[in-house]
């Protein structure tokens, strides 16, 4: 395809009249089409239901350890589900802590934690005069929330295809003891689906902060959210990196089985050394006597072990792969070669990120909710909302059918081209 910038002005001028034709016919159906947050779909949902079956009246509801799950205690939680979320985190099962439902509320509890009464003895941030944290982008905009919440100073981090650019990284941790912490999507990052490399994980490791309480909020979100089974990435373990390079309370690990069984009906944990794990029990006792065991002890006997769980996240895989490749396709197809956007193509992972020309991103996405298509919020992917190049746009194909996706596409693919002639008429003037 020619380019759009070597295109004349007339030539632009025809082209968007016809482009504005198939909008107009498209916005007449009326529909009502959602690309904006990751959500698994029905048919994923469906894949966990017999968990519904796994305990009921009759069934002996105490955990291979001896506990009774219906009573009080075992503020870390179960072994069984220790062992099975510590395998999936990749340490040990005395670096495992369990929570409750979401890892998304470990990440606000540790930071509202640390305002209030600071990390492993160390000044609680809210007596400190400034508290900044760095902020991979584009990146996962429910990390920006919290930190923002909090009135903490969020630094923008350029997250290259190995990860966060670490000369920057390394610089401004090394320089400002008021950098409390990085925010980490370290597989299939949301949005972009990079993962980090073994050098970038290596070179955390061996940060050297001058923050004595700094630490690596690394969200394994999609830690074995694979798409493919003969294409994977692979990272190194982070906290044994860490370990090795002496840094061991450096990193604190989150995880979850949110988009492995439900959202919001999974089980959460914290990795991390001992001292962070110690760190965090003092605390917990003084919110709760133990978290749902139950439910701990039905993820267990669904998936047995993590054998089980891969099998499981296979499923997962053949709903999600024809979705990620129908979204690929028409963007392939309808935007290849016209030089008005570049977008990722991921392993894992629930997106796809899409960089359109500077200044584009606001009306893309306002013009693709008229016609029925609604998408995460240009900015979003970035602290305070605010996307200096206005250009990054998050894709999820998660949730609708291949069906509906082939459609919004479409829908996308028409808004970018005609926001984008717009852009360029512009200059042309």
């Amino acid at each position: 395809m020619t380019p759009y910038s070597q295109l004349s002005k007339e030539e632009l001028l025809a082209l968007k009249s016809d482009l504005e034709q198939q909008f107009e016919d498209i916005k007449g159906k009326g529909l009502k089409l959602d690309m904006s947050r990751g959500k698994p779909s029905k048919a994923q949902l469906d894949l966990s239901i017999g968990m519904m079956d796994v305990l009921t009246s009759e069934s002996d509801l105490v955990s291979s350890d001896g506990v009774d799950c219906r009573n009080y205690g075992v503020l870390c939680g179960i072994s069984d589900a220790r062992k099975l979320l510590a395998d999936m985190s990749e340490v040990p099962e005395r670096n495992i802590l369990i929570y409750g439902n979401s890892s998304l509320n470990v990440m606000f509890d540790t930071v509202s934690r640390a305002m209030t009464h600071g990390i492993m003895g160390s000044t609680p941030w809210c007596k400190l005069d400034h508290v900044k944290f760095l902020c991979p982008v584009p990146g996962y905009d429910r990390h920006f929330a919290i930190t923002e919440f909090f009135g903490i100073e969020m630094i923008n981090i350029p997250l290259l295809e190995t990860g966060p650019d670490m000369d920057m990284v390394e610089k401004l941790v090394a320089e400002d003891d008021s950098i409390k912490g990085i925010w980490c999507v370290p597989k299939y990052a949301n949005p972009t689906g990079i993962s980090y490399s073994d050098e970038t994980v290596r070179r955390f490791a061996r940060l050297k902060p001058a923050a004595k309480d700094f630490r690596i909020f690394w969200d394994n979100a999609y830690s074995i959210h694979h798409l493919y089974d003969d294409k994977r990435d692979v990272i190194l373990e982070l906290l044994n990196e860490c370990i090795k390079a002496g840094n061991p309370d450096m990193v604190l690990k989150f995880i979850s089985t949110s988009k492995v069984s439900f959202p919001g009906s999974g089980i959460a944990a914290l990795a991390a050394s001992e001292a962070n794990i110690e760190d965090a029990k003092q605390y917990m006792k003084f919110q709760t006597i133990g978290h749902d065991k139950l439910n701990q002890l039905r993820h267990v006997r669904f998936f047995k072990d993590m054998p089980g769980m891969y099998a499981h996240m296979r499923k997962h895989a053949d709903i999600l792969r024809p979705k990620f490749e129908k979204v690929e396709e028409v963007l392939e197809k309808e935007l290849g070669g016209l030089e008005i956007g570049t977008w990722t193509k991921p392993l894992g992972g629930y997106f796809i990120s899409f960089d359109a020309m500077e200044g584009c991103a606001k009306a893309i996405v306002a013009k693709a909710k008229e016609a029925g298509l609604v998408m995460t919020g240009a900015g979003a992917t970035y602290p305070y909302g605010k996307d200096p190049k206005d250009s990054n746009i998050r894709i999820a194909p998660s949730f609708p059918t291949v069906e509906e996706l082939a459609v919004a596409a479409e829908i996308f693919v028409l808004s970018v081209k005609l926001v984008s002639i717009d852009k360029l008429l512009s200059e042309k003037n």
